[in-house]
């Protein structure tokens, strides 16, 4: 930045007219302060001038200007003249295209809501549906800054209408869930009230033996609704203790086998394995993985489970069994609340449909990888990746 020259013909008039006020009989101490005066006026009238911003003739802000300023706003924002397309920035150009540019905003957006907007003139909002993809949601918002240019910018609400849809769809099937085993408890004790005299021993030990049964499953239902909301409440938190891996996946599946289940587990650690984790949730994930490898396996089968190196810095834990196998258009959503590939043999043999939800989300918690191979007829394959302990803390 120059500073402007300084007015030395302005000076030499101050200083004339000081030596013109001693002449004239003017105390020393007066002429000199009117003189630094003089001289300080001239030096602000040198100051460079204070920054002006680039405007146009009418006020508003250049183009340049605007184009500088939404370049790299994350959300998708249009500049429109007269309705047509003249600024778009990184993210609207990715959205819409490069194309947009030059084009009737109308043309870009394709949007019958989005189009009553831009007709009706001035500010507004409005709600588009697939403008991108099919089922994306966006806000589109107008506001007009004179008679010819305004501002368009998109807010993608995609991922808010998603998560208040899974938090109905959960609310829903969880109520499901509760209100089955409920019925048939409220069910069987009305009737053992209702005559007790006329039941016999054995059918009133039937009648107990189903509402034991039925509450255990509403006790388990609760208990897995309670470590999935503790498991997603704890996702950002990385666990902190250094774990044993291979003595904490022997024991959590021996607790899963049973003792009647006992000779049918095949466990083999191929080396030391230490990870950073939360033993609590790992033997949870152990268990419920070895748990569905009984249930849904061969009864006269055996459940393998292998630990192995993957590569100098992950571990492979896997846990197979030789069953029915599961249909491919099924593997993408095992993971979901409740979902279940056959829902009367799920709940005869007491499972909750949560038991994959729950380790989705703790191998997430572990910044791991979940996978599930299966083959109809021969048996399904789950593996989770964990990082060793040296490569967690690198992270």
């Amino acid at each position: 930045m120059h500073r402007r020259p300084f007015p030395w013909s302005g000076f030499a008039l101050a200083l004339v007219g000081s030596l013109a006020l001693l002449i004239s009989g003017l105390d020393f101490a007066w002429a000199f302060a009117v003189l630094l005066l003089w001289t300080g006026s001239l030096w602000l009238v040198a100051a460079p001038p204070p920054p002006t911003e680039r405007r146009t003739s009418n006020g508003g802000f250049s183009r340049d200007s605007m184009r500088d300023l939404f370049e790299h706003s994350e959300a998708p924002v249009v500049i429109t003249e007269r309705d047509r397309v003249v600024i778009a920035n990184h993210a609207a150009r990715g959205l819409l295209g490069t194309h947009i540019l030059g084009q009737d905003v109308r043309m870009a957006l394709r949007q019958p809501e989005a189009i009553r907007l831009i007709e009706q003139g001035g500010d507004g909002g409005a709600v588009i549906r697939g403008l991108a993809r099919r089922n994306d949601i966006w806000r589109i918002n107008r506001k007009a800054l004179d008679e010819n240019l305004s501002v368009i910018e998109l807010v993608n609400k995609t991922a808010e209408a998603d998560i208040a849809r899974a938090h109905t769809d959960f609310v829903a099937n969880a109520s499901h869930e509760l209100r089955t085993p409920l019925a048939a408890i409220i069910g069987y004790v009305e009737t053992l009230r209702e005559d007790p005299a006329s039941l016999d021993s054995t059918m009133a030990e039937r009648f107990l033996g189903t509402i034991h049964r039925e509450a255990r499953r509403l006790q388990d239902l609760v208990s897995d609704l309670m470590s999935l909301s503790r498991i997603e409440a704890e996702k950002h938190e990385l666990p902190d203790q250094s774990v044993d891996l291979g003595a904490l996946v022997e024991r959590a599946a021996r607790d899963a086998a049973g003792s009647e289940r006992q000779d049918r587990l095949d466990f083999k650690a191929a080396g030391h394995f230490t990870v950073r984790g939360d033993p609590q949730q790992l033997e949870q994930l152990v268990r419920n993985l070895v748990d569905n490898g009984f249930k849904y396996g061969a009864s006269d089968a055996p459940v393998s489970i292998r630990i192995e190196p993957r590569g100098k810095s992950r571990l492979r834990l896997t846990v197979s069994d030789r069953g029915e196998g599961i249909a491919p258009e099924h593997l993408p959503h095992l993971t979901r609340r409740f979902y279940r590939t056959d829902p009367g043999r799920s709940r005869a043999s007491g499972g909750t449909g949560l038991g994959l939800a729950i380790v989705k989300h703790i191998v997430e918690r572990h910044r791991g990888r979940l996978d599930i191979e299966s083959t109809v007829g021969e048996g399904t394959k789950v593996a989770v990746i964990l990082p060793l302990e040296q490569e967690a803390e690198a992270e």
